[in-house]
């Protein structure tokens, strides 16, 4: 059976939104080995519909080192507006999505990953379907921007797995559902 891992760069008060903004300069050798490790055991990435539209006009196009990984990876996009998805090896997952998630997790393959799709997280912790939520803290304080967990109204019991700090100060916190 797959699990669902979401990873995600949060600041200390929590925002989630736009780390391309302030997440570099605390990227460093230590975190990147925690996200290769992440990315080594999946073989498919789990996107929202914004962060797909996102990474869909961007990734195509780009050289950087990741690109080939990302154009090359397996893509299932969790949408209820999206009809048609043009990034190759992308399908969509909509209708009955939770049931859809389930059934994905119950074939065989490596982890389904996430990274961003704030709305999309939120939802699987609501349904608990994620099996694991990576926080990357970041030690600043922004003040402003979604949070990730915003949109949840109902308490999601967590239980710590790991928790590791970096030398560039960002925690590496890894929550498990408690039940």
């Amino acid at each position: 059976m797959r699990k669902i891992v979401s990873s995600l760069f949060v600041s200390a008060d929590g925002v989630a939104e736009a780390p391309e903004t302030w997440h570099f300069p605390y990227f460093d050798d230590e975190m990147g080995a925690a996200i290769g490790a992440g990315m080594a055991t999946s073989d498919a990435m789990l996107l929202g519909r914004v962060q797909y539209e996102e990474f869909a006009a961007h990734w195509p196009t780009s050289d950087d080192e990741f690109a080939g990984f990302m154009n090359n990876q397996k893509k299932y996009v969790v949408t209820t507006t999206l009809t048609e998805a043009t990034w190759n090896n992308t399908e969509i997952v909509t209708g009955d999505i939770e049931a859809e998630l389930r059934a994905l997790k119950a074939t065989e393959g490596g982890d389904l990953a996430i990274t961003g799709s704030l709305t999309l997280v939120q939802s699987l912790l609501r349904s608990g379907l994620l099996d694991q939520l990576q926080l990357f803290v970041h030690p600043v304080v922004l003040g402003k921007g979604a949070r990730w967990f915003d949109k949840l109204d109902d308490q999601v019991e967590l239980k710590l797995a790991s928790a590791e700090a970096f030398g560039s100060g960002v925690l590496n916190q890894i929550y498990v559902p408690a039940k």
